[in-house]
């Protein structure tokens, strides 16, 4: 199993431009990313530093999240909102160029809180993301979140992101199984890896409850990583769990 660092989460200790450097330290050699700026179209000279510093490490990035807004404030995504798909579109081009220049195929984007969401212009925005990220050979990705810390989010489930996937009808849109979110929905996650996994276009985990690393709660994570292998997944891993500082990689070695 391949596994690349959310550098969102993890080493948040350090200055953005220190944890690729970090990641790659720690035994990495992939990293995966939230939209890291506070805006859709920053500075060039800011997008080049970060392109640097991941270039510098020599680790690969692998994920990219879109603009999602202020996610820090509780934004979940822009693609759905009137009020922010304008944002969003802005930051299309922007972010699938730099995932071109660092060789990353995988781009996320998060649906948005309702209220206020509008299911046609996600698909719509979904439509244009997805023709953009074809350019280089990318693959978008749609995300279930789980209510308990999402409330406002409306796609919480494997279904409801599929029927969007499949509205979108686009080859080259798939799902983000963040099998963390799935698991705290009550979804059974090794069925949904047998049945589905033709669909994943990337894989995010986390332990539940807690949100720590794998081993750190009740998720079955060495049969879910056999039952990934298995079924052919040959993806990275990206590791979005809340545990810093010594002992966060350990369980590699269990």
């Amino acid at each position: 199993m391949r596994f690349a660092v959310n550098l969102s989460i993890l080493f948040t200790e350090l200055p953005l431009l220190e944890r690729p450097a970090a990641a790659a330290k720690a035994g990495f050699d992939a990293v995966e990313l939230w939209w890291p700026f506070g805006v859709p179209d920053p500075a060039g000279a800011e997008v080049a530093a970060l392109r640097q510093a991941i270039e510098d490490a020599g680790v690969r990035l692998t994920g990219l999240n879109f603009d999602a807004g202020d996610m820090a404030a509780g934004e979940r995504g822009l693609l759905a909102r009137p009020d922010g798909s304008a944002r969003f579109r802005a930051n299309i081009d922007v972010a699938v160029r730099l995932a071109g220049e660092l060789g990353c195929g995988v781009l996320n984007a998060l649906y948005g809180n309702d209220p206020g969401t509008d299911r046609a212009l996600a698909v719509a925005n979904l439509r244009g993301a997805a023709d953009a990220a074809a350019s280089i050979g990318a693959t978008v990705v749609v995300e279930a979140l789980n209510s308990h810390e999402n409330p406002k989010y409306p796609i919480t489930s494997s279904r409801a992101a599929f029927e969007l996937i499949d509205e979108v009808d686009r080859e080259n849109v798939a799902f983000l199984a963040d099998l963390y979110h799935l698991h705290r929905m009550g979804e059974d996650v090794l069925e949904l890896i047998d049945r589905h996994s033709a669909r994943f276009g990337h894989v995010q985990i986390a332990d539940d409850p807690g949100r720590g690393h794998p081993g750190s709660g009740r998720m079955p994570y060495d049969e879910i990583f056999v039952r990934l292998a298995a079924a052919g997944y040959r993806g990275h891993v990206g590791l979005e769990y809340r545990h810093q500082g010594p002992g966060a990689f350990d369980w590699r070695q269990a």
